[in-house]
């Protein structure tokens, strides 16, 4: 054994003796499993960023570096299915951090038995997907695991972008004063996840608003250089997007329950089922932090793009109530927007 392997250590989640289905869910378990057992020991400064992926520089070009792994069930699901979801996710998180996504590769992990109809499928979604987002899969492997050892099909895909040198988009720039832009409504990916998954029948169709987000992002960077965060609240919602944001940048955020677009039916699912449609993932919205002088034009660009013209300002960042996400209620009171402990729906990306 490597004698600088130390097994014996006090293992650093002290409360669980295993991991949990809520220690992939974006939440509270998240980032503590997170924090506290692979930032501790791979820790660098890269990785302590806490963006949606490494910002590095090499000879002069700064570039970007994500990874995903996407594990939904089910894997085909009202508007997309997890290949184009693979695709698009980490389109989306190189997006994030201000770059233009170039290259994929994707990892397929696949149970012995799978339909090969259904895996001809899932690979044109993801050749699609990859024309649109203007990006080229370029590597990849492929694993096959016994039946029964699996869940059908497991994909990963890690992509590498280009930033700008004059784009500078990090959690950390969050300041007081900075007015928080939405591109449209919340909710749909997760409740058409679990209406698949339920087999739940709405008297409209919801579906997943699954879509790549870098031209939405190149036109706002266009405008502006005043953006100072991009978030995407896929798992945990738009409510653990926003408090790792605060928690990161030491900054309160304010946001109006009335502001933020929701679809009825939507709403009326997630009333239903006993769920807050704010900790549902998203997988085509996305959260602007901008400066409040360049607001306007940002927002009216947004609203120009298919994926932005529902776009809306729903909060803004304050230097009061520090690392806490507060929000006015429809009713006119307030009340504080936690972290979940774990996730609503489980497996939904």
């Amino acid at each position: 054994m490597n004698e600088n392997f130390n097994l014996n250590c006090p293992i650093p989640i002290s409360d669980y003796e295993k991991v949990l289905l809520a220690h992939g869910g974006g939440g509270t378990l998240s980032h503590q499993l997170i924090q506290k057992m692979f930032f501790s020991q791979f820790n660098n400064p890269l990785l302590n960023q806490e963006h949606d992926g490494a910002i590095f520089e090499i000879g002069g070009t700064r570039f970007a570096f994500s990874t995903d792994s996407y594990v939904v069930q089910p894997i085909f699901f009202p508007g997309g299915n997890i290949g184009e979801l693979a695709v698009n996710g980490t389109v989306n998180d190189l997006s994030m951090c201000g770059a233009k996504p170039l290259y994929l590769s994707c990892g397929f992990i696949i149970e012995e038995g799978f339909p090969m109809n259904e895996l001809w499928e899932i690979v044109l979604a993801m050749k699609n997907a990859a024309e649109k987002a203007n990006v080229q899969i370029v590597t990849g492997d492929t694993k096959v695991v016994d039946k029964g050892k699996g869940d059908k099909i497991f994909i990963n895909t890690s992509g590498i972008g280009v930033i700008q040198n004059d784009v500078f988009i990090s959690p950390a720039n969050c300041k007081p004063g900075d007015v928080i832009l939405l591109n449209g409504n919340i909710a749909d990916h997760g409740i058409a996840i679990m209406s698949a998954r339920e087999n739940l029948s709405f008297e409209t169709s919801i579906k997943s608003d699954c879509a790549p987000l870098n031209s939405l992002v190149e036109n706002m960077l266009a405008v502006s250089k005043n953006i100072h965060v991009l978030r995407d609240p896929t798992r945990g919602g738009v409510a653990s997007a926003l408090n790792e944001i605060a928690q990161k940048a030491n900054v309160g955020i304010f946001i109006e329950e009335d502001k933020i677009p929701i679809r009825e039916e939507v709403k009326g699912a997630c009333e239903l089922l006993g769920f807050d449609p704010l900790y549902i993932a998203n997988e085509g919205k996305l959260l602007a932090f901008v400066a409040e002088e360049d607001v306007e034009k940002v927002l009216i660009e947004m609203k120009k793009h298919p994926y932005g013209k529902d776009s809306t300002i729903i909060g803004k960042v304050t230097a009061e109530n520090m690392k806490t996400v507060i929000m006015k209620t429809s009713i006119g009171s307030k009340r504080i927007v936690d972290m979940l402990s774990g996730e609503q729906l489980p497996r939904i990306c």
